[in-house]
């Protein structure tokens, strides 16, 4: 099985917010926007997902224009929908109304097929003390390893 081609993390997300529930989305994408995606040119560290009208949106999301593309480039940050079916979009927008939610792009990839998708989480935003938390439990974990590999030598 091929592997997919990731082209955008956001590393932050995982560390600012709690992960409830992960969603696979396709985008509604210009030729150029596809070319320059293929190339590694786009960003979703400042985006976000917005309900409107029972259709998502990603509003933020940076695709560098494609440099061959002139007249037909569109704007980079322009706000994209997404392609979900009805009955997720009505399950993100129950989980949304609760407080404190929101949804946050995890990773933009090709998958093996050549589609370009997008990972949206439900997510619940951590406190500092939280993230102090996460830190201080990656850090204990790295001194584990460590010293076990020092004493398997």
């Amino acid at each position: 099985m091929a592997e997919f081609k990731l082209i955008s993390n956001n590393k932050k997300a995982r560390h600012d917010y709690f992960i409830e529930d992960t969603y696979e989305a396709g985008l509604e994408l210009f030729g150029t926007e596809v070319k320059s995606i293929r190339d590694g040119k786009a960003s979703i560290k400042e985006a976000y997902a917005e309900i409107r009208n029972g259709e998502m949106f990603i509003i933020g999301m940076n695709i560098t224009p494609y440099d061959h593309g002139n007249q037909f480039n569109k704007d980079p940050l322009r706000t994209r929908r997404l392609l979900l079916h009805k009955r997720e979009i009505i399950k993100m927008e129950d989980l949304k109304a609760r407080d404190g939610y929101t949804l946050v792009p995890l990773r933009l990839y090709i998958n093996p097929r050549g589609l370009v998708k997008i990972e949206i989480a439900v997510a619940k935003g951590k406190k500092n003390y939280d993230k102090r938390e996460t830190l201080a439990k990656k850090d204990a974990e790295r001194n584990i390893q460590k010293a076990l590999k020092n004493y398997n030598r």
